[in-house]
């Protein structure tokens, strides 16, 4: 509460008037009269003079003027930036301690190429979730070929590099320079079964050098 808002409430209720009551005679709305006397509005000169009018008491000598509320503005202002900046240290301090322990993973598209974004994870025994830390990403799903398996576009899957054929694994995959993903089925040391699921099931048998394994999804963060 400002000087001037302790004032105002002492002499208006030291008069027994109400809210409603002095802000009908000063013509103002009750709802701004009492931010007034909480202090949560600036009170300029011509207003001071009306309340010292009303309330029949010069209230200059123990109110604020405008100058002297803008500049406890400005005060305030400031100490917000610095207790602000203190803050900032110490989150850069707390970034330092846990870039020990969390690791940055890059979010890709499917041509591996520019960061679309980044994800932190924990980084145990020098590996993210089990697996060497430069060979893991997240790749952001660009199409619904695999919505039968609830990966949708959008999505965001956690993957790592491999260029080894695993059977029933979930992998983007290269082929006729076309990058897609795709459930690996073997079905023999030659023929591979690619599976993907837009609505319905498809399927289409390849050779096992007809298609190139860029890295295998181990998990999918839904889009919601």
């Amino acid at each position: 509460m400002s000087r001037v808002g302790e004032k105002v409430k002492a002499l208006r209720m030291e008069q027994g008037m109400s809210l409603k009551q002095l802000s009908k005679k000063l013509g103002v709305a009750e709802s701004f009269l009492n931010e007034v006397e909480l202090g949560r509005k600036v009170v300029n000169d011509d207003l001071i003079r009306r309340f010292s009018k009303v309330l029949g008491k010069d209230i200059n000598d123990i109110g604020m003027s405008f100058e002297e509320e803008v500049f406890n503005e400005k005060e305030e202002k400031a100490k917000y930036e610095v207790k602000k900046e203190k803050l900032e240290a110490v989150k850069d301090v707390w970034n330092d301690a846990l870039g020990s322990v969390l690791k940055t993973v890059p979010i890709y598209k499917y041509d591996l190429k520019a960061v679309v974004g980044k994800k932190q994870l924990p980084l145990i025994s020098n590996k993210v979730e089990g697996y060497a830390q430069d060979k893991v990403f997240f790749l952001e799903i660009e199409e619904d070929d695999m919505i039968g398996f609830r990966i949708a576009k959008g999505d965001i899957a956690f993957a790592h590099i491999t260029h080894e054929v695993e059977n029933n694994a979930i992998c983007l995959i290269e082929q006729n320079d076309e990058r897609v993903i795709r459930q690996i089925k073997k079905l023999d040391a030659n023929k591979l079964l690619l599976i993907s699921n837009r609505g319905s099931l498809r399927t289409e048998t390849v050779g096992v050098k007809d298609i190139n394994v860029l890295a295998k999804l181990e998990r999918v963060e839904i889009k919601l």
